[in-house]
């Protein structure tokens, strides 16, 4: 990674030694306190599981978002939390990140966005902190935006960080400052405050997805009035999208467009849209590329080099077998792998805090001892010795580290087109071509309308199970 948040090259505050941070549970649910050492004044936080594994990691990435933003320091003053703000702010507009690690990159900002909101949510906080924690996160989601080549988030909020020393400014994003009074409106304001609606209705992830999609419209759109707009200028978007990107790309781009746009109509922003009717019915082809059976084979030889104790062996392995999203496999724990119909499964579940992408996609899957040359017995053995958590990494490393090992083993091109998700292609392929029927392969995927997990112990689900287990038999080529 290009930025430490958590080492600033100038010392702002004199250092301060903390206390033993102190964990504890209160109904069911662990929770941090942290203090400075002779100081009467702490921070508390939720952990927000019950999970003690999950909590000690969640524990350690807060601890170190409240050092990278000085809020374990209670006697700090605004003038010394908007000096480390600007700090960030600067940080990370003048530092490069590699072009392959711009995902990775984001996913840490997204998470200290998320652990920020957290703090601000939970902690006791001095009105200078929480102030600093407000601010926080608009820095956070302006450094995602930044990555996307829009670097005017941070420009504008490191200017008025120069101009003032109070944030009664910052109250509000700045992309929403106020579009109300203007005749114009540019998809960009509109889309922030769509997005501003919506972020506490949507996972973390999903709000990754929408900022993304909506920063290509906007830069697409660059200063039209919505307000104005035409059919001429829907189609011509349309068109320019079109100029770099594959159909199936372009369809859901237009499917976001169509959402804001309704919303604004909906909302009283926009008279009327005219978005509808633009998404290809033809060559709307997926730009994620499935990767082939030589190559899913090589990925598995790869990683049965690797040492049995090794996470990176298991992940790898899962992923070919059982077409898991990446984050599925990140929050598997112990306890996820069990046996029903005396099949051993991973179970995707919402539990302990735990998400899921769709209810859909809570389900089960079987583990095929022998596909592709996997050791079911091996991997229990891995899963005996784990403490909760299978794997510990959060998310940006971990899907780093995986897409990293992928474009390492199979040289891979560094355009996405393939990628750990192309492992779900492939699964979804070799399931086609042993016949196997949909609504089968759509529960070994999550992708069906009845998923087995919701009625787990219940009286078709011995049946279900097997009845999965064999057509991945049949995919795999195992007897």
């Amino acid at each position: 990674m290009t930025i430490s948040l958590t080492a600033p090259t100038v010392r702002l505050l004199p250092q301060t030694k903390l206390a033993k941070p102190w964990h504890y549970r209160r109904s069911g649910i662990y929770y941090l306190r942290v203090r400075p050492v002779g100081s009467l004044c702490s921070c508390t936080i939720s952990l927000r599981s019950s999970d003690r594994q999950s909590a000690m990691s969640t524990s350690k990435l807060l601890q170190s978002t409240l050092r990278a933003f000085h809020l374990d320091q209670p006697e700090a003053t605004w003038e010394e939390l908007s000096g480390r703000l600007k700090e960030i702010a600067e940080g990370v507009l003048s530092t490069p990140t590699e072009w392959e690690l711009l995902d990775s990159q984001a996913l840490v900002y997204a998470d200290m966005q998320s652990d920020l909101k957290a703090i601000g949510s939970t902690a006791a906080l001095t009105a200078s902190q929480a102030k600093a924690v407000g601010l926080g996160q608009q820095i956070m989601i302006a450094a995602q935006e930044r990555l996307q080549g829009d670097s005017s988030g941070l420009l504008g909020l490191i200017d008025k960080l120069d101009q003032q020393s109070n944030i009664d400014s910052f109250s509000h994003l700045p992309v929403s400052l106020s579009v109300s009074a203007s005749n114009s409106l540019t998809f960009k304001s509109l889309s922030a405050l769509y997005m501003a609606e919506q972020k506490d209705n949507v996972q973390a992830s999903t709000m990754r997805d929408i900022r993304s999609t909506c920063t290509v419209v906007g830069d697409a759109l660059g200063e039209l009035n919505l307000k104005t707009h035409t059919r001429g200028d829907m189609v011509a978007l349309k068109a320019k999208l079109l100029e770099d990107r594959k159909g199936s790309t372009v369809n859901k781009i237009l499917t976001r467009l169509s959402t804001v746009m309704d919303w604004a109509v909906h909302n009283g922003y926009l008279d009327k849209s005219f978005d509808k009717g633009l998404k290809l019915s033809k060559d709307a082809d997926s730009s994620r590329e499935a990767l082939s059976q030589d190559q899913v084979q090589a990925l598995m030889d790869h990683s049965k080099t690797l040492q049995v104790d090794a996470w990176q062996r298991w992940a790898l392995s899962l992923g070919v077998i059982t077409g898991a999203r990446i984050e599925e496999l990140r929050q598997l724990t112990k306890s996820d792998v069990k046996q029903v119909a005396d099949v051993w499964v991973i179970d995707i579940n919402r539990n302990d805090g735990k998400s899921a992408k769709t209810n859909n996609s809570v389900r089960v899957v079987p583990l095929t001892d022998g596909a592709y040359g996997f050791d079911l017995q091996a991997f229990l053995t891995f899963t005996d010795k784990a403490d909760s958590k299978l794997f510990k990494l959060g998310v940006g490393q971990f899907s780093g580290l995986l897409n990293g090992a992928l474009r390492d083993v199979l040289d891979l091109k560094a355009d996405r087109t393939q990628t750990f998700h192309s492992l779900r292609h492939s699964l979804a392929g070799a399931l086609k071509a042993a016949e196997v029927p949909v609504g089968t392969a759509e529960s070994i995927l999550g992708h069906s309308s009845g998923s087995i997990s919701y009625d787990l112990y219940g009286a078709g689900s011995a049946v279900e199970v097997g009845r999965m287990a064999e057509a991945l038999k049949s995919a795999f080529g195992v007897a």
